[in-house]
């Protein structure tokens, strides 16, 4: 449970209606399976001992003692397996039946808790049963001593804070006000489901959505186990339906009418994390719940859950399409408001015939076309300096004339020079003063054309360069509105790509692939032999790699170790440990170096969850030190 990743799972075993023996044995069956593969929580169906469908046999005193009894022989059974269990049967309390959730953890009931909401409509008769449970908590008898007895019990590991456990019974989560939103108000970080929920058609869609919904709602991971083949089909046929889902994503789900169990991880330091980020979050509140500890054996859980190596860009095509289009849409209609505003006459964009130069000029015209405003009013400007191919020069300006905006050339190379001479810097040292010495010239360029056409240099910088300070302050560093500023490098490949794709324009397209295989490059140094000599990825390292990072450490809240943990999982085919370490060494000391760049940043719009804009999602001290960080990166190895 390293991490706080813990192993969960959802069993649907094989049943018979009224065989509890039978499926008591089917039942340990899989939890010893389960116990084999490492899962800490294990939820099996609603009545799983009983059956769900034993209907008014339900009446008959036979079939309620011998369900306790079978509870007593699986927790005998499962003195030595390392796991909180929730099974399901009908209880006895007070000359009343209940639908329980019976809560095990080495032998041990922990509590018992009531099902609250009986459905008694269409093809449900559960109140010709059962009893709603009641809001206090009680005790009921088990064996020598008593439990507690009630719906407002929390589960909570000793040995990992944030591992709180609470349960609640299929209907109980669809109704308005489900039990376990209380729950998870009360603290439960994993909310546990037992269920019986025949199938019919679009149901399953329904409840996923359902799942998924209460999930992201809560903050928290939800187990869900439905009972399957086994149950009666005299009048309804049930599917096994298995979902683990985490804050609104399914980590793992079953395919229906097939008995088995589905394992997953979940990650409860995750889920406390984002509770801590989301000020409207409430703080827990117990007053009305009783706390019940239990133990688990604190091993490493191996992970099977995906961490998609490009967080910020989604796998699925058709997904990553409309979302790049609604990016787009975003990016442009902030910058139409500020146009709009300021009145301004003119956007001002350096091109380079680079990735992020490009993608600013595509949402700059997608901006002045829903402004109504004439293309030829955005003024591109290419500026050749000493690092200057002719591949990004002719992409430069053929994409700007096949866009139908103002071309202006500005050769930079005598200026620079006369600047060299002025401060008294050798022309033939190739250092940081040769480098940012162009990019500060370039700004200059920018900021006095904008200021001669009455006009907004558009800034063209991306996510990835603010977060590694890869930007020259008060050079490109500065704007006076950056369209780019919350898109990671990886996504404006996508992005750029994307346009590429649907443009319907067969010479555009292929200026904006060309674009694409162009290699990432500042172009500050004389090229070789025509080529780029300067690639940015074999000084900062792979963006890829810096993107992952940024997205784990900012928006999940992850320390470096467990960083570096899934992206050797996520990076396995393509980088091995040691350049992965290097790299993320090198990614915690430029963030916090380049805070200072990141204070001074222009507007921009921002378009995702991670953000660092200064005035909104990044609040940090430019004098913020990375001690530590820095003392958990050395023992990494």
């Amino acid at each position: 449970m390293k991490d706080g990743f813990v192993k969960v799972a959802a069993a649907s075993p094989d049943l018979k209606v009224a065989a509890c023996h039978y499926n008591a044995d089917r039942i340990l069956d899989q939890v010893a399976e389960l116990a084999l593969a490492g899962a800490k929580i294990m939820v099996f169906p609603e009545l799983a001992i009983t059956s769900y469908t034993a209907s008014d046999l339900f009446l008959q005193e036979a079939l309620i003692d011998q369900a306790k009894e079978e509870l007593r022989r699986i927790a005998k059974a499962t003195e030595g397996v390392d796991a909180l269990i929730f099974i399901g049967l009908p209880w006895e309390h007070k000359c009343k039946l209940y639908n329980v959730a019976a809560v095990l953890n080495r032998g041990n009931l922990l509590g018992l808790v009531p099902k609250k909401h009986l459905p008694n409509y269409n093809e449900f008769y559960e109140l010709r049963h059962f009893t709603p449970a009641a809001d206090e908590i009680d005790l009921t008898d088990w064996q020598e001593d008593q439990v507690p007895f009630g719906t407002n019990l929390l589960f909570a590991c000793r040995e990992l804070p944030h591992l709180i456990v609470s349960a609640e019974i299929c209907e109980d989560l669809w109704v308005p006000a489900p039990p376990s939103t209380s729950h998870a108000e009360a603290g439960a970080t994993v909310l546990v489901n037992l269920s019986a929920s025949d199938e019919m058609t679009g149901k399953a869609a329904y409840r996923r959505q359902l799942l998924v919904a209460h999930s992201a709602s809560t903050v928290s991971a939800y187990i869900y186990a439905s009972s399957g083949d086994g149950e009666s089909t005299q009048d309804l046929v049930f599917g096994s339906h298995k979902l683990i889902v985490e804050n609104g994503s399914i980590l793992a789900e079953s395919p229906r009418f097939v008995n088995g169990t589905l394992l997953s991880e979940i990650d409860v330091n995750r889920l406390a994390a984002e509770r801590r980020r989301i000020s409207t979050y409430p703080a827990a509140d117990r007053d009305d719940y009783l706390t019940l500890p239990f133990s688990l054996d604190l091993t490493k859980t191996g992970l099977t859950r995906a961490f998609p190596s490009a967080p910020f860009v989604p796998s699925d095509k058709n997904l990553r399409a409309k979302r790049c289009e609604e990016i787009l849409t975003i990016q442009a209609m902030g910058l139409r408001k500020r146009l709009l505003h300021t009145r301004a006459k003119s956007a001002v964009i350096g091109i380079s015939g680079g990735l992020d130069s490009t993608l600013a000029l595509l949402v700059t015209v997608k901006a002045f076309d829903l402004a109504g405003l004439n293309r030829e009013n955005i003024i591109c400007v290419t500026m050749p300096g000493f690092g200057t191919t002719d591949r990004t020069y002719t992409n430069a300006c053929q994409l700007t004339r096949l866009l139908k905006a103002d071309l202006k050339e500005v050769d930079i190379k005598a200026s620079v020079s006369q600047h060299f001479a002025d401060i008294g810097h050798d022309i033939r040292v190739h250092d940081v003063t040769y480098e940012n010495s162009q990019a500060r010239e370039r700004t200059q360029i920018l900021m006095d054309i904008a200021n001669q056409t009455g006009g907004l240099v558009i800034g063209t910088g991306d996510l990835s360069e603010l977060a590694l300070g890869w930007a020259t302050y008060n050079g490109d560093h500065m704007s006076m509105y950056g369209v780019n500023a919350s898109i990671p490098k990886t996504l404006v490949r996508y992005l750029v790509a994307f346009y590429a794709d649907s443009c319907g324009e067969n010479a555009l397209a292929a200026i904006l692939r060309d674009i694409l295989d162009t290699p990432v490059s500042p172009e500050l140094l004389p090229p070789r032999e025509g080529l780029i000599s300067q690639k940015t990825e074999d000084l900062v390292g792979p963006y890829e790699l810096h993107d992952f990072f940024l997205y784990y450490m900012l928006r999940a809240g992850f320390p470096p170790s467990k960083i570096y943990r899934i992206a050797r999982i996520s990076f396995c085919d393509r980088y091995d440990s040691r350049t992965i370490l290097k790299w993320l060494k090198t990614f915690y000391r430029r963030f916090f170096a380049q805070q200072f760049k990141r204070s001074a940043l222009p507007d921009g719009p921002k378009v995702g969850s991670v953000a660092l804009s200064p005035r909104g999602d990044l609040r940090m001290p430019s004098d913020a030190c990375m001690e530590v960080w820095e003392k958990e990166l050395d023992l990494l190895n």
